[in-house]
């Protein structure tokens, strides 16, 4: 196996170097030299391709600097191999061109191939370049000197490694120049200084940075300013100049000033370096604070904590100033050639106390007040069992009264007692019930009762001192358990139905649950629980029980055995859409907005039309017949003014009354004049008259002395209204209402019952003659009556005939009148 593979590498080494052999002439690589950014003449010679030639050839140039880019920078004599330049390159774009040369026989075959290499050469023609024209920075003045400041940076495109791009950093300028400053950078780009910084001599400094490479035939380089801004320091210390004040405070006042600190600063107004700092020494109590006034500078005193008199009738306080920016001053000692000069500085506070911050004493006076009482202990927590009786004990509390020079006196109030359940005594500070306590009261949060008791002194004005009593009340079982709601729904199906029955107990464990539920009385095969234990009872309706209302007597005993027996009512009812007889209910009911909407306006609308209807139905017009033509194309003028006779009729009606089944009510009335001449007069008035047209038909009036056949009118024409008066004469000055309603009967047959009406004059009649008193002389006079005697005359019916009109009967009705008229006065004189 070795042979094998030492064969097969003696094999391939022979034919690499055959093959190699071969094309030599086809790899033959020549290479030139041109130098970056050349001013010309263009074009110049670069250099002379050299092959060997037995015969005429020519030649062929690609590549970069040729057909590619850089294109047309290179060319070549086809027949002499010549390299020509034609233009600059750029190094930083082009180092090096890569060319194919080809030598062609006549017949266009390849004799020779050739790789072409051109290098650049890079010349200092790029100065360093900064990357930013601008740098700014700000310092305070309390800088250290040597302390890095900041960096710049530049960079040089020529080519690397070379002194074309190498290059140093330089301070050309500084401005202002100061004295006590100088500036330097070191070869990284980083900006320091030497000396001090004093904002009062230069605020800013502008630097001028330089960057130069180091190139054989040129130096080149750019700049960048650097701008420097110095911060306000704190070069001069804070002076206490005065104090204003009272320098007295009231004893247990707070938030009041009873001195003012000034004080005067050289730095700027309105900076950290002149802003003061005020720092209270000797305040063991913490009594008081000092805060400074943002305008003015000045440190105010207040009373943040009450001062006691009792406890010293002075507080005396050390108070310093400072600055809220360090105090750094800095001044040059010595300046040498090399390293950092030599400078004097003081950061913070001077060793030696030079620079120490300013203080000064300062005394307040505490004037004596009428101190509240105070309370030995202000949170007493105590235990009580609940339903214990009123006047049991509960506590004790006790103040004293702090004032050394005032009375002593004070008294103890229940200050605070929602439920009202305690009393204290005034003297001695005893708490006791005054109610019996209860746990489940509103008032007890979490098992606890708070009040407030009072100690007010009799001073002027009274102060008055607070404690606070925690009363846990401990739980009692004096609560039964109770059901959320007395009734439940219940749906009747073939399968048995659960309801939850749900129970609580204001007590607290262990007097409240889980609690026992158990069903009283004959419940087997209707009702059971399922399950019987626990906050919540399962009620089981069994399928024997029928619908309607049911009342079933229920037992809950708590964990103590308290126990209450409830009437539990339960509806049952169907429930096939819905899971029970409540939600059906509801959702029979539940009606949309839309719907709703619909409902409301159809309402509103039936009642329109029935207010309407009734508004038509109620109105009413009034007319008012002339005098000049009464008649109205009906009636007619009879120009009779001879006055008729004083004919009356005595106890008669007109023989066809008014029909009641057809008219609202008749006005029925039967007014009797006084006696005169030994006549009684009955008037007659309906409130309707109707057009009839009826045979004569015969009724009595029954009187107490007689009765009376009465001969019936045939009546041919009425008129029907609210009310009118009756008159045989032709008078034009009846008024009617509703013309409408008038209406010419001339062949109707209507008859109706009288006997009532009849009725109410007997009694009317009966009533006045027993007022008169001498119903003997007053009897009623028959005009005609069937079968009487020659003398009476006999009336002429009137009558409207059907054949003619009823405008030729009114013709002759006036005359007519005239002999009932005539009738009458025979009738009168006969009877006299």
């Amino acid at each position: 196996m070795l042979c094998f593979f030492l064969l097969v590498y003696c094999l391939s080494s022979a034919t690499t170097s055959e093959l190699l052999s071969r094309h030599r002439r086809a790899w033959i690589i020549g290479s030139f030299e041109i130098e970056e950014g050349h001013r010309g003449p263009f074009p110049y010679k670069l250099g002379e391709v050299n092959i060997d030639r037995k015969y005429p050839i020519y030649f062929e140039l690609q590549g970069q600097g040729v057909d590619e880019e850089p294109t047309e920078v290179i060319s070549i004599d086809k027949e002499f191999g010549v390299l020509y330049v034609h233009k600059a390159v750029d190094y930083e774009e082009w180092q090096t061109l890569e060319l194919r040369l080809q030598a062609r026989k006549m017949d266009e075959s390849i004799e020779t191939r050739l790789g072409i290499l051109i290098s650049v050469k890079d010349i200092n023609d790029n100065p360093p370049r900064f990357e930013r024209d601008l740098y700014e920075i700000n310092l305070p003045q309390e800088s250290t000197q040597g302390s890095n400041l900041l960096k710049v940076h530049a960079t040089d495109i020529d080519k690397s490694e070379t002194l074309n791009s190498t290059f140093h950093y330089e301070i050309k300028s500084v401005s202002p120049n100061v004295r006590d400053t100088q500036f330097f950078i070191d070869e990284s780009g980083y900006i320091s200084f030497k000396g001090c910084l004093n904002y009062k001599v230069a605020e800013k400094f502008t630097i001028v940075v330089e960057a130069k490479d180091h190139g054989e035939v040129v130096k080149l380089s750019s700049s960048t300013i650097v701008v420097v801004h110095v911060g306000n320091g704190n070069n001069h210390l804070p002076v206490i100049s005065g104090q204003t004040g009272t320098g007295k405070v009231k004893e247990l006042e707070t938030g009041v000033s009873p001195l003012r600190l000034h004080v005067t600063d050289k730095d700027t107004p309105h900076t950290s370096a002149w802003r003061a700092r005020y720092t209270i020494h000797g305040d063991e109590g913490e009594n008081f604070k000092i805060l400074t006034d943002l305008e003015t500078n000045d440190g105010i005193l207040t009373v943040v904590e009450p001062l006691d008199f009792e406890n010293g009738a002075q507080r005396e306080l050390l108070i310093s100033v400072e600055n809220e920016a360090p105090y750094y001053p800095c001044k040059v000692k010595e300046r040498t050639s090399s390293g950092l000069w030599k400078v004097d500085t003081i950061k913070g506070h001077d060793p030696s106390g030079a620079a120490e911050p300013q203080s000064v004493k300062v005394t307040i006076d505490v004037e004596d007040a009428n101190d509240p009482p105070k309370f030995s202990v202000t949170l007493n927590e105590v235990a009580v069992m609940e339903n214990v009786p009123a006047g049991t004990w509960v506590d004790k509390v006790t103040a004293v009264d702090p004032d050394s020079s005032r009375a002593k006196d004070f008294l103890y109030k229940v200050g605070n007692d929602p439920a009202g359940w305690v009393t204290v005594d005034p003297l001695t500070g005893n708490i006791t019930m005054i109610k019996t306590p209860d746990r489940e009261s509103p008032h007890v949060v979490n098992g606890t009762y708070t009040i407030l008791v009072y100690a007010v002194d009799k001073g002027i004005p009274p102060m008055t001192g607070t404690a606070t009593l925690h009363i846990h009340v401990w739980d009692q079982n004096d609560n039964v358990p109770q059901l959320t709601v007395d009734s439940l729904d219940v749906c009747v199906s073939d399968a048995p139905t659960t309801t939850n029955i749900e129970a609580f107990d204001p007590d607290e464990a262990p007097y409240g649950g889980p609690f026992t539920f158990e069903l009283l009385g004959n419940v087997e095969g209707k009702w059971r629980l399922n399950p019987g234990y626990g906050y919540t009872a399962g009620l089981v309706k069994e399928p024997g029980v029928y619908p309607g209302q049911h009342t079933i007597h229920l037992k809950i005993s708590d964990m103590q055995g308290a126990f209450k027996v409830y009437n539990l009512s339960v509806t049952a009812c169907g429930c096939t859409l819905t899971p029970n007889c409540r939600t059906r209910q509801k959702s029979e009911i539940n009606i949309g907005p839309y719907a709703l909407f619909m409902i409301i306006s159809s309402l509103l609308l039936l009642l329109f039309l029935l207010l309407l209807g009734l508004s038509i139905s109620s109105k009413r017009e009034f007319f008012t017949m002339e005098p000049e033509d009464c008649s109205g194309g009906i009636l007619l003028q009879s120009n009779t003014e001879a006055p008729g006779d004083n004919c009356e009729i005595l106890y008669t009606i007109m023989e066809e009354p008014v029909c009641m089944e057809q008219y609202n009510q008749s006005n029925f009335h039967i007014p009797l004049n006084g006696r005169r001449n030994r006549r009684h007069s009955a008037r007659v008035t309906f409130g309707s008259f109707h057009s009839l047209n009826s045979q004569p038909r015969q009724s009595f009036i029954h009187s107490p002395h007689q009765n009376l056949r009465r001969e019936s009118l045939s009546q041919r024409s009425s008129y029907t209204g609210n009310q009118s008066n009756w008159t045989s004469g032709c008078d034009s000055s009846n008024q009617f209402e509703d013309m409408g309603n008038m209406s010419i009967l001339q062949s109707q047959n209507l008859s109706c019952a009288t006997e009532s009406n009849d009725m109410q004059l007997h009694q009317k009649l009966t009533l006045f003659q027993e007022k008169k008193g001498d119903s003997l002389d007053d009897e009623l006079h028959i005009y005609a009556v069937e079968g009487n005697s020659d003398t009476t005359s006999e009336l002429e019916a009137i009558s409207i005939s059907e054949e003619g009109s009823f405008q030729d009967a009114l013709e002759d009705l006036c005359p007519k009148f005239h002999q009932l008229a005539s009738t009458c006065m025979t009738a009168k004189h006969t009877t006299l």
